[in-house]
């Protein structure tokens, strides 16, 4: 019998990825070893065939009060949004490339997840971004991010002109190719690679970050995570802008619409194996060193 603290173990991949495919099976005949109760994400039950119980992956936070996500960040990132809306613990297996997000290596999972499944893990929370899109007052689409919502254009490298105010104190008017709204997890994404800051995933602030801005005294500005930040799309642009949520979720925006962004009300949580280290991670990823000498 088992000795887990959790209850049941939703286990969320890549479907018809065969490096995903494989880890899925390893965790499952781990899970079957040790008599833990699993349900699967319905579309990677289809690519593997097992005779697991399944669900949607918008039901697995009923069901399930772990979920392991097998995949990359964009995996992770995925599943976060639709997971975080529950109190379910949510834990990575690295089969993407840098793995901010996903702790547990794919060749060596098996002892850290164990310990994680005895209740020996730590635990973090980490906020999201809710996004609202207003045309003429109206509500026109919404939706949530881990990382960042970018409003940018359509079009590869034009130029957009948008106003920036926070909690009703106006900011600047810009014109750049876009902005960036950044969490402290989404600082070692999209936002570092466009010049931001990094910010501690325990540092409670939201980075706006103009991006290739046609000035150059703009520079990224931190701000308290509870501000609320609104940007109206100025009428001289064309058609064919957007907000991106986390690069997967696409909101259309329009000239004279208003975004609003503010901290969603839920938050993801992270559960980490023993010996977890945010400031090892950092350097893993980004190749720091560790010693000069």
């Amino acid at each position: 019998m088992t000795d887990s603290v959790f209850n049941r173990v939703a286990i969320i991949g890549k479907p018809d990825h065969a490096g995903a495919n494989e880890t899925v099976l390893a965790l499952l005949e781990l899970m079957k070893r040790i008599n833990q109760p699993v349900v699967l994400e319905e579309r990677l039950s289809s690519s593997i065939g097992c005779s697991n119980p399944t669900a949607p992956l918008a039901e697995l936070g009923n069901q399930a009060d772990l979920a392991i996500v097998v995949g990359g960040d964009g995996n992770m990132l995925g599943a976060a949004r639709v997971l975080s809306r529950h109190k379910v613990a949510v834990i990575g297996v690295n089969r993407g490339n840098l793995g901010f997000l996903t702790d547990l290596s794919p060749d060596d999972f098996e002892e850290p997840l164990l310990d994680v499944l005895r209740g020996n893990y730590q635990t973090e929370h980490r906020f999201l971004l809710n996004t609202e899109v207003y045309r003429h007052g109206q509500l026109k689409s919404a939706n949530t991010a881990v990382n960042e919502a970018v409003l940018h254009p359509g079009k590869i490298a034009h130029m957009i002109a948008f106003e920036v105010s926070v909690n009703g104190d106006f900011v600047f008017q810009q014109r750049a190719d876009g902005l960036i709204v950044s969490t402290p997890t989404g600082s070692t994404a999209y936002s570092l690679s466009g010049g931001g800051p990094i910010l501690t995933h325990d540092l409670d602030a939201i980075c706006l970050l103009p991006m290739f801005p046609h000035t150059l005294s703009a520079r990224p500005i931190a701000i308290a995570a509870d501000s609320e930040v609104r940007l109206r799309v100025l009428e001289e642009n064309g058609d064919n802008l957007m907000v991106s949520c986390d690069g997967h979720v696409t909101l259309a925006v329009m000239p004279g619409d208003e975004i609003v962004i503010r901290k969603a009300k839920h938050r993801l949580r992270l559960v980490h194996p023993p010996g977890y280290n945010y400031y090892q991670v950092l350097r893993s990823k980004l190749g720091w060193a560790s010693k000069l000498f």
